[in-house]
């Protein structure tokens, strides 16, 4: 099982009330949920490997040197300092999450210069034992869904675990009307023509979610595509269409890199995989929870790994 860290405790930051809060009257309410998400998560899906991955740079500079408006709406200040704009009580959270799951064994990855999508991508596309289940409330990393060599799924929590979706191939492509060759690359295509304003992506003029599926399903990937439409006068393609494309042609060969996740990021593990039988820093783990006030959520851990503890 692979978290996407910064996206469900930003989730869990939103759905608990920042008056819970450690004993100093710190919050505590990013951690407590987020030790909850995983509780459940595991509980539901009985992994025996899980690991948390973080964004080691939210913003690639891989990627804003290709398209400079990629994620800039999200930058904390106009002055531009390269952070992400996180709210005041989430920051200090983050290292209380960090702390926790090193005492606890859980562990983290990350890759100097790229996102936990990247993470993700890597150690989804090289493993070749296990199944694998990506758990985000980013719709991006739809495109790493596959059936060989071993299946990977996408577990979606964009709506909220309670309602959580999951996909392989077989549901990308037909929830959004993809080819079925490959539907993660299809998914990741078709993100590239429709574009993203959330993450700054422009896409082609006059081309949204149905018309990029449709022309995606006529010409089965962006490349013949792009191919067809410089070249020819196929029906299938309207004028304006065609226009559009070739007007969007350094844009769609720099789409590419930004949006498709990597597959061979140099991953920075903090150790093991493997869930933990015990805390593997106990009484580390025992003075976070007086510390925090978090036992009850470390409990419902605990009681999911099938800790005797404390």
């Amino acid at each position: 099982m692979l978290l996407d860290g910064a996206s469900l405790w930003f989730r869990a930051f939103h759905a608990l009330p920042e008056k819970m809060t450690a004993p100093d009257g710190r919050p505590v309410n990013a951690v407590r949920g987020f030790l909850d998400m995983i509780a459940a998560l595991v509980t539901r899906e009985h992994p025996h490997r899980l690991v948390v991955c973080l964004d080691l740079s939210w913003r690639p500079t891989f990627r804003t040197d290709l398209i400079p408006s990629y994620k800039a709406h999200r930058v904390a200040d106009a002055a531009g300092d390269g952070s992400e704009e996180v709210p005041d009580t989430l920051t200090p959270q983050v290292d209380m999450i960090m702390n926790v799951l090193a005492a606890a064994g859980i562990s983290t990855a990350g890759a100097e210069g790229c996102e936990a999508d990247d993470v993700i991508g890597t150690l989804a596309h090289t493993e070749a034992v296990d199944p694998v289940v990506v758990v985000s409330g980013d719709r991006d990393l739809l495109q790493v869904v596959a059936d060989d060599p071993v299946p990977v799924r996408v577990l979606y929590v964009g709506r909220g675990l309670a309602k959580a979706e999951m996909y392989g191939p077989a549901e990308v492509a037909e929830r959004y009307d993809v080819p079925t060759s490959d539907p993660g690359s299809a998914y990741a295509e078709m993100a590239i023509l429709r574009g993203d304003p959330s993450d700054g992506l422009p896409g082609v003029a006059g081309i949204g979610e149905k018309t990029a599926s449709k022309l995606l399903q006529a010409f089965g990937t962006l490349d013949e595509l792009e191919r067809v439409a410089a070249t020819t006068a196929d029906k299938r393609i309207s004028t304006r269409q065609r226009t559009s494309l070739k007007a969007a042609a350094d844009y769609l060969s720099a789409a590419r890199t930004v949006v498709f996740v990597r597959t061979d990021a140099e991953i920075i593990s903090s150790g093991d995989d493997r869930l933990p039988s015990e805390p593997a820093d106990p009484a580390a783990l025992a003075d976070l929870i007086e510390e925090l006030g978090i036992g009850s959520a470390v409990s419902r851990l605990g009681k999911a790994l099938g800790w005797q503890f404390p």
